[in-house]
């Protein structure tokens, strides 16, 4: 809404005077020393003083310094206007926002007024303001402002600040005549506008780096209230705007509150970024909430500014959706145009939007759940009038306690949560208007929680929400295609919502500190008996909450091809029921984490845990395999593959020979095959580098045969490194006669597999020539991205225990940085530490890499050999 400059609000008289209009000239040096004083001013007084007596300071400080270089570029002779329009125009000027200004001319400018305007303008640039201008008659205006929403926009809210006053009084008038924009055209044009605004962020105002202006809930959709009911009513406050009713007191009340939180963000932001910038980076995070006031010890003043700012924007967005239908209802279309049917004697279809029948109707609290149940059983029904929003609004605000606390009311939420559309629009509804946070008073401490790291995308509650609608799209058959396994297990689950309830209790743990999956459990257990669910489907509700990790963790830092692993993980799901739930919450869960990490290798690596457990189920977990058996069985296939090739078969066995018993283990037939053909034709002086052209578990692998020397390891993921590729899994392994087999598996920097067959041929060649190297290969001072530099990972060094005798397990946490694994290499080379195999897994910025390793003798490690080790890996990765 324009607000004019408050004079209540004391701006030091030296900043004003200095710039009063006058005789005296100032240079560019006077006035840009003067600017950076009244900056300096500006911050210091931030803490203690209003915001928008701040906005309205600078803007009054930038009039002075437009009118002084006015008068010094002499265009206060001429027929011209200098007019403010925009965030300017409202005289809400942030730190380094653009200062839009529109000089408002007669028909024709002569030659001298055009030198003297460029004149002005590039002196305006000189002292630093990002101006945005335009030199336009008051036809030209009305013309633009016909064809562009943005430029009618801008011109509503001018306002005069030098020059000619009668050419801006003529302007004025026309502007609020419907040939100019209607009321329903305007209206209409904002809403398509800010429609297109909210798809550029896929409807998610919940990420990482919000913009605090164009997020959904930002700035913008606090001004296109103000921008639809100003073009209506002529309003210039939103204190008019209860005047006319359109707005209710607690209402306006909320949104200043809401405008006024956003505004200390971005202006605080716009200080610490030294530019206009709108996006809460990583890189801006801990300054901005340090100079709210939140502090700076750590991560927590972070995710308290956080956790704040993203319930404002839930209310924003709440009241924008209220406030814009409330106005298209009301005042845009007329209300015999609507079609109205009864649902029951408290609710009625208003076209396709629940409305209540009586205004008292939320007094008894279980009709708002009642709302949500009829909504699920409708599938008429689009969404809330804006009527019974508000009054859900006032309702809510009203519940002393939480609605779980009413038996009907439990009653209900478990009749949404079976029903098959229950999860569907009603569930969203009830996310976006809180009535979750309001039925369950857990949810309310992870509304807005954010965890400071690159790997969670959305706050708590939102990512809650996010897996629980995965969970549902598994049960919906339109989407069989996209997780064809998930979709088949939850399709045939008889009690789907003991997997719903699961997904809305997994992190609800979250923020109280301690193991948020006990935590989690505990209260899940709680809930489900309370809400009259058998024992039997309480308890699996609450093991799997507890462990909903456990699937991912294993799959991504664990050998899933080795049988006891495949075994202690058995043991602890215990059977095929257990596996199909918690495989499926696993699924939604990683991705609903943060879409942008999902990748197809995630997806088979979480498949092939899946099925060899369950073959393990079937076959009995009691039963050991018997290696020699196994690797009888893998021989036997990959000889009955090789026949297809002219090679003798005593010329493959002899090379067998070579070979320890785990690389029959850890391959499989196909593998084998095809590694051992090629090893055969090759010459045994060079090194042999095969690159599949076949994804393998959705990532490429790279498979290397060559002579064993130092740091063979260490300058492999060192190349790979340098190309930008990310290993997420590898297989060493030593022959007999001292070569080195090892198999990476690797994806792109767009997390995909390897595609153009020029590109790998490329790879191979390189990495055969750096293999052919003596020494370690000279790594690149690290250069760390601008999301990593924000953070600080404390490095971890633990061994954990496996049944394997001779074999030792480390894993190693750390910042995720280039060099990283190079670094690890190095120093196993360096200490004669055997790698068998690797699994490399980053979450957001933390490295997480688990290694299976033994010494030079095949022994595990002793306790001081891993003390030693653990020293050694900690001074090379600090």
């Amino acid at each position: 809404m324009t607000s004019h400059p408050v004079s209540a609000f004391k701006v030091p008289e030296q900043f004003i005077e200095n710039l009063a209009i006058s005789a005296d000239f100032l240079s560019t040096r006077d006035i840009c020393l003067l600017s950076q004083t009244f900056d300096e001013w500006l911050k210091d007084v931030f803490i203690d003083n209003d915001i928008s007596d701040l906005l309205s300071a600078r803007a009054l400080f930038v009039d002075a310094i437009l009118k002084k270089l006015w008068c010094q570029h002499h265009l206060d002779e001429f027929q011209i206007s200098l007019v403010a329009v925009g965030g300017y125009g409202r005289g809400e000027l942030h730190p380094q926002s653009d200062v839009d200004i529109l000089l408002l001319t007669q028909e024709e400018i002569d030659l001298e007024l055009e030198e003297k305007i460029s004149s002005f303008i590039t002196q305006l640039w000189d002292i630093k303001l990002d101006i945005g201008h335009s030199v336009r008659s008051i036809k030209e205006c009305l013309k633009q402002a016909v064809k562009d929403v943005t430029v009618a926009t801008n011109l509503m809210e001018m306002r005069q600040v030098s020059g000619n006053e009668t050419l801006t009084q003529q302007l004025m008038p026309l502007l609020h005549e419907d040939v100019f924009w209607t009321s329903e055209k305007f209206f209409i044009a904002k809403c398509k506008e800010q429609e297109n605004r909210h798809q550029q962020y896929r409807g998610a105002a919940y990420t990482l780096e919000p913009n605090l202006k164009a997020n959904p809930g930002g700035l913008r959709d606090i001004q296109t209230i103000a921008w639809v009911a100003k073009r209506h009513f002529c309003a210039d406050s939103f204190e008019e705007l209860v005047e006319h009713n359109y707005l209710y007191p607690n209402e306006f009340f909320e949104l200043l509150e809401s405008q006024d939180y956003l505004w200390r963000m971005r202006f605080a932001l716009h200080f610490v970024a030294g530019r206009n910038e709108n996006r809460l980076l990583f890189d801006h995070q801990a300054d901005v909430a340090r100079m709210m006031g939140f502090g700076d010890e750590g991560k927590a003043p972070v995710e308290r500014m956080m956790k704040r700012f993203f319930r404002i924007i839930a209310r924003v967005t709440e009241l924008n959706t209220m406030l814009l239908q409330h106005f298209e209802q009301a005042i845009i279309k007329k209300p015999e145009q609507s079609s109205v049917s009864i649902i029951n004697q408290d609710f009625e279809l208003v076209d396709t939007l629940i409305n209540t029948r009586n205004d008292r109707i939320f007094m008894r609290p279980v009709k708002m759940i009642e709302m949500f149940l009829i909504i699920a059983q409708e599938p008429s029904i689009k969404g809330i009038h804006s009527h019974t929003i508000r009054l859900m609004r006032n309702a809510r605000r009203r519940l002393i306690s939480g609605l779980v606390d009413y038996a009907e009311c439990r009653r209900m939420f478990m009749a949404i949560i079976r029903h098959p559309r229950g999860l569907g629009l009603a569930l969203t509804l009830m996310h976006k208007h809180s009535i979750i946070a309001s039925y369950l008073p857990l949810w309310r401490n992870i509304v807005g929680q954010m965890q400071f790291d690159l790997f969670h995308a959305y706050s708590v509650d939102e990512h809650s929400y996010r897996v629980v609608k995965n969970l549902h799209q598994f049960s919906q058959k339109e989407h069989n295609h996209k997780f064809p396994l998930c979709s088949k297990i939850t399709q045939k689950i008889r009690k789907p919502e003991v997997l719903y309830l699961a997904g809305f209790f997994h992190d609800i743990g979250k923020g109280r500190g301690g193991n948020h999956a006990k935590l989690g459990a505990v209260d899940a257990l709680n809930f489900c008996l309370s809400h009259q669910m058998s024992k039997h489907d309480s308890n699996m509700v609450a093991w799997l909450v507890e462990h909903h990790l456990l699937m991912s963790v294993t799959a991504q830092r664990r050998d899933i091809s080795d049988e006891n692993v495949i075994r202690t993980f058995g043991e602890i799901v215990r059977d095929e029921a257990h596996l199909n739930y918690l495989y499926c919450l696993t699924v939604a869960d990683m991705r609903g984490t943060n879409e942008s990490l999902w990748n197809n290798w995630k997806a088979n690596l979480l498949e092939e845990l899946y099925f060899n457990t369950l073959s393990a189920f079937r076959h009995g977990l009691e039963k050991p395999v018997e290696i020699r058996s196994k690797i009888r069985e893998n021989q036997q296939q990959a000889l009955a593959l090789l026949s297809e090739y002219d090679i003798d078969e005593q010329a493959i066995k002899a090379l067998w020979r070579e070979f320890k018993i785990d690389y029959f283990l850890r391959y499989s037939p196909e593998q084998i095959a095809r590694q051992c053909h090629n090893i055969l034709k090759h010459d045994r002086e060079k090194p042999l580098v095969l690159i599949s052209s076949v994804p393998y578990r959705g990532g490429t692998e790279v498979f290397i045969f060559t002579k064993e020397k130092n740091n063979t390891f260490a300058n492999t993921v060192s190349f790979l490194d340098t190309k930008k590729l990310s290993i997420h899994d590898a297989k060493i392994i030593t022959t007999k006669t001292g070569f080195t087999v090892n198999t990476f598996v690797v994806l792109d920097s767009r997390n995909k597999p390897l595609r153009e067959r020029f590109y790998t041929k490329e790879i191979s060649q390189a990495l055969v020539d750096k293999l052919n190297q003596e020494g370690v290969c000279d790594l690149p001072e690290p250069k760390l991205t601008r999301h990593i530099k924000q953070f600080k990972v404390p490095l971890r060094v633990n061994f954990i225990k496996i049944h394997v005798k001779n074999r030792t397990m480390i894993e190693i946490i750390a910042l995720d940085r280039p060099g990283l694994l190079s670094n690890i290499g190095q120093v196993f080379q360096k200490e004669q530490i055997n790698i068998h195999s690797a699994k490399i897994t980053t979450f957001g910025e933390k490295a997480d890499d688990v290694f299976t390793i033994s010494t030079k003798e095949d022994d595990a490690l002793t306790p001081e050999e891993q003390e030693d080790l653990a020293i050694r890996l900690t001074q090379e990765i600090n």
